[in-house]
């Protein structure tokens, strides 16, 4: 199993998540430039969070730009998996390798907190190994993770079973609109229609293992680490 994280001007969680990947799960992974204009053989595209090119013009519009992104394109054309985080969800986004957009929070503030989310269902590759865990906690970091898309897209979504995660409420039910920035339907996190891309703005990497598993859980939250080891086992199952 081998993975690429795309670092690119202004990221600050590539570190994070080559962490996780390389040091916690045990994955052959390593960073690639952003200049890059080629991959390495690698099973996993890993696009971080972070501002890059300072959310200049709006979040990720400028990266979709960068030489990388036609390599990653190409990557997820094969049928290989992309995994956006954050800034790397809005990125697929604006590159259209992911449906929608992610707009300013609803009440213009940057959120920082933890959240719970709730799993939609284990048949992708990014949930299969939450299993019986239809309740997830991590944490979010984000000025522009307002979720949305048009109404016959979100019909088109939820029919083809693209929606995964959704911001629980504090009288656990997802509403229309997302309490913490406005998100429609109460989306976190989505995937393409082939099933191989993936994008949230929650840090599954903030929450992948103990030391780091944040206060409001005794520093013992490991919720993050389910999602990247289902995309592992994908990758694994497809060799």
């Amino acid at each position: 199993m081998k993975a690429a994280v795309v670092v690119l001007p202004g990221s600050n969680c590539d570190h994070d998540c080559l962490h996780v990947l390389r040091d916690v799960l045990g994955v052959d992974a390593r960073f690639v430039w952003h200049k890059e204009r080629e991959l390495p053989p690698v099973d996993l595209v890993v696009l971080p969070g972070g501002f890059s090119y300072g959310d200049a013009l709006r979040a990720g519009a400028i990266a979709r730009f960068a030489p990388i992104m036609e390599a990653v394109a190409a990557h997820a054309r094969r049928g290989a998996l992309v995994f956006g985080i954050c800034n790397g969800f809005q990125i697929l986004a604006e590159a259209g390798l992911l449906p929608g957009a992610l707009l300013r929070n609803r009440d213009q503030h940057f959120v920082c907190q933890d959240v719970r989310l709730q799993v939609e269902h284990v048949e992708s590759a990014l949930t299969r190994t939450t299993g019986g865990r239809h309740i997830l906690t991590m944490p979010v970091a984000h000025g522009e993770g307002r979720y949305h898309i048009d109404a016959e897209g979100l019909r088109r979504m939820e029919g083809q079973g693209q929606v995964l995660l959704r911001y629980l409420e504090d009288d656990d039910r997802v509403g229309e609109v997302a309490g913490i920035n406005g998100s429609l339907a109460g989306i976190a996190g989505i995937m393409n229609a082939e099933g191989n891309v993936f994008g949230m703005m929650p840090h599954p990497e903030r929450a992948a293992e103990p030391l780091v598993g944040g206060p409001a859980h005794g520093g013992s939250n490991t919720d993050g680490r389910l999602l990247f080891e289902g995309l592992l086992h994908d990758a694994e199952s497809a060799r």
